[in-house]
């Protein structure tokens, strides 16, 4: 159990990392060695969502095999800007689960909201249902900035939005959702 916890933690922070990583790789072709590291960490947090079942498991398994993929592809290629690729990825996939979710019987947030509250009441599921459109609209645009960066080429510009600003957003998304959060239940209760 510790081992597989430790693994989880590895493969977390290969994700958070990733920016960082690719920068120093293509900033400084001396460390490529960083590349094998990378997909390495991917294939571990692969491993650790063995087994695991559910739409978000499965988002998660393909984000991880991604990641290796693109990790793998840019050894062999000897061409690391395909590590550029994969916020886009991560978004595309993020929005697919989530838009599908909407189409679903029951939206992604809405399903994370029935964790902790099992007698959601009907104020809650439409609330929820309009975060998770809100995240559908954070991931259209995050995906299309991070596309941008990737098609303009600047590895700086790449890093200081993949790896800051669109991490800063996700946090104020989440704040603010939050805040309000409170006041809706506060309003219902």
């Amino acid at each position: 159990m510790l081992v597989k916890r430790a693994l989880s933690i590895a493969g977390g922070l290969a994700v958070i990392g990733w920016p960082f990583a690719v920068w120093l790789a293509l900033s400084y072709p001396e460390l490529h060695i960083l590349l094998p590291i990378l997909a390495l960490c991917f294939v571990l947090r692969l491993c650790t969502l063995r087994g695991k079942t559910g739409a978000l498991s499965r988002a998660f398994k393909g984000l991880a095999l991604a990641g290796a993929v693109l990790s793998l592809a840019s050894i062999w290629m000897r061409e690391a800007q395909l590590l550029l690729w994969y916020p886009v990825v991560v978004n595309v996939v993020m929005l697919v689960l989530f838009g599908a979710s909407l189409l679903s019987g029951m939206p992604v947030i809405e399903r994370l909201a029935r964790i902790t509250e099992k007698n959601l009441p009907p104020a809650g599921v439409r609330y929820t249902r309009r975060v998770t459109q809100v995240w559908c609209i954070f991931f259209i645009f995050n995906g299309s900035v991070s596309l941008l960066t990737c098609l303009v080429g600047n590895v700086h510009w790449w890093t200081l939005w993949n790896a800051m600003v669109s991490y800063l957003l996700m946090g104020l998304l989440f704040a603010c959702e939050w805040l309000v959060r409170q006041r809706v239940k506060r309003r219902y209760e």
